[in-house]
């Protein structure tokens, strides 16, 4: 298996090692293997779950949110279980969108009325 350093895993995924370490700290992933020395070791799979947390942090979802999605995602409950939680969190997710696409007639409005 095929392993990267901290630094490596930050590139890769667009978040600082700080961030990782939260990640971690969390539960949102790993647990994250070591070196011999003790050095944090990231492999594919920590990547995906670290784009995956990534991913919803951005689309807005909160730190608890995300513990309890990964609580579901490690856990022997069935798929519907995770379904639902994903259904919730989209339908969320198009409100906002929503609300972005009305704010931004808006703002279109007033560029157009200043210009």
């Amino acid at each position: 298996m095929t392993t990267i350093t901290p630094a490596a895993a930050a590139d890769r995924t667009g978040v600082s090692i700080d961030t990782l370490r939260y990640y971690e700290r969390e539960g949102l992933i790993g647990p994250i293997g070591r070196s011999a020395g003790g050095r944090r070791e990231y492999t594919d799979d920590d990547i995906f779950w670290i784009g995956l947390v990534t991913c919803f942090r951005e689309a807005g979802l909160g730190i608890a949110d995300l513990r309890g999605f990964v609580a579901i995602l490690r856990s022997e409950q069935p798929p519907q279980d995770k379904v639902t939680f994903l259904r919730e969190h989209r339908a969320t997710l198009e409100q906002r969108v929503v609300a972005l696409r009305r704010a931004m007639e808006v703002l279109d409005g007033k560029i157009a009325y200043y210009s």
